[in-house]
């Protein structure tokens, strides 16, 4: 008998995250997992639901080669024929467990470029985001365990207890931070080597609480493109397009990128990410992270971006649902956790602090708190 904590996973994922009905059609990429336990629930419970669900497996390392060696007719092809499938679904889920976080790292360059134009961006970006109902998410491995600094026992503990979340009582915890992004102008952030000015005045504003990823919490909108001034350091490490960064500098001018740094990694490989487009130099989402379970970084996005007491900026291109007009082959969430333990901060709208070291001032935001 299965895990009862997967059980309610697959429940959320298909009655909360995608709201699958029946006659639609299911997509479940699973990428290098090592339990086949979820996917097999998710069709069991799709077909009970009179849905059809389609399962595609997928190894990062096949992956790695073929986009090492494709040429762009290859890797148009490629992206034509995974179009087609996704253009017939109605709900997609994402099911990654990601071995080795690491495996793109020595692509080069412009084959990533052949990737994020012709793969990426067209598949991704412009159609599942764009078109479906969709949920991404990683599964609990030793590998994981390992980059959260856990027992691979003591990380699945935290796996289910941050993932199986009661996000309707989320969403509900979210509404009054919506509510005051939706009214304000001018968002200041202020920390170490961090002091950053933007407005978000007519962008509109997003709740997460389990609908595109698990786990969730978060609100996000998009700063006004041209209005990013300032500079901010994000102490927060991060993978990108397989490579690790910790200390990611970034200095802007009227929106746009015009110094790049960082306490360790390839800094060329760094700036090479800003050079990929002119939308990559820009800021495509500005996000604060609420889920009060969530506390460490980890080097996986989808748990550090969810972070309590943190903030993401993220440069490249904007969602439809908060869009400021920016358009770029990347969107790489930057990270910068702001409680007192990792050096503080402060978040003010319209010169009114909202948080301060990582915990909200006004009364109606502080069930967002860790406990």
């Amino acid at each position: 008998m299965p895990d009862p904590r997967w059980d309610a996973l697959a429940d959320i994922l298909l009655n909360h995250s995608t709201r699958l009905a029946s006659g639609e059609t299911l997509l479940i990429e699973c990428f290098d997992l090592e339990d086949d336990t979820l996917p097999r629930l998710l069709v069991r419970k799709a077909s009970r639901k009179g849905a059809h669900a389609l399962i595609e497996t997928k190894n990062t390392r096949m992956i790695r080669e073929q986009v090492r060696h494709a040429t762009e007719p290859q890797m148009t092809l490629w992206g034509q024929t995974e179009l087609t499938r996704m253009k017939g679904v109605q709900a997609y889920i994402a099911l990654r467990g990601a071995k080795n976080i690491s495996e793109m790292s020595d692509v080069p360059n412009e084959k990533m470029g052949l990737y994020n134009t012709h793969f990426l961006k067209p598949v991704h970006y412009e159609q599942r985001i764009k078109h479906t109902r969709w949920c991404v998410l990683r599964l609990p491995n030793a590998s994981m365990a390992q980059q959260a600094g856990m027992s691979t026992e003591a990380f699945e503990d935290f796996y289910f207890d941050v993932c199986n979340l009661d996000y309707p009582r989320l969403a509900k915890a979210l509404k009054p931070l919506v509510q005051r992004m939706e009214k304000a102008s001018e968002v200041h952030i202020t920390g170490p080597e961090t002091d950053l000015r933007f407005s978000i005045a007519g962008i509109p504003v997003v709740s997460c609480a389990g609908e595109m990823n698990i786990p969730d919490g978060e609100v996000f909108t998009s700063p006004v493109r041209d209005s990013v001034n300032g500079r901010v350091k994000f102490n927060s490490p991060t993978i990108y397009q397989g490579s690790a960064f910790d200390g990611v500098r970034l200095v802007f001018e009227n929106g746009r990128i015009i110094e790049s740094d960082c306490d360790g990694g390839d800094k060329d490989k760094l700036r090479s990410i800003f050079d990929a487009d002119e939308g990559a130099r820009y800021v495509g989402e500005w996000s604060i992270g609420c889920n009060p379970r969530i506390l460490h970084p980890m080097r996986d996005i989808l748990f550090d971006e969810k972070i309590a007491g943190s903030f993401h900026l993220t440069p490249g291109s904007a969602y439809d649902e908060a869009d400021n007009g920016n358009r770029s082959k990347i969107h790489w969430d930057l990270v910068q956790i702001q409680r007192t333990e990792c050096g503080g901060g402060t978040i003010s709208f319209d010169g009114l602090p909202i948080r301060v070291d990582g915990r909200f001032v006004p009364e109606d935001l502080q069930a967002l708190d860790p406990e």
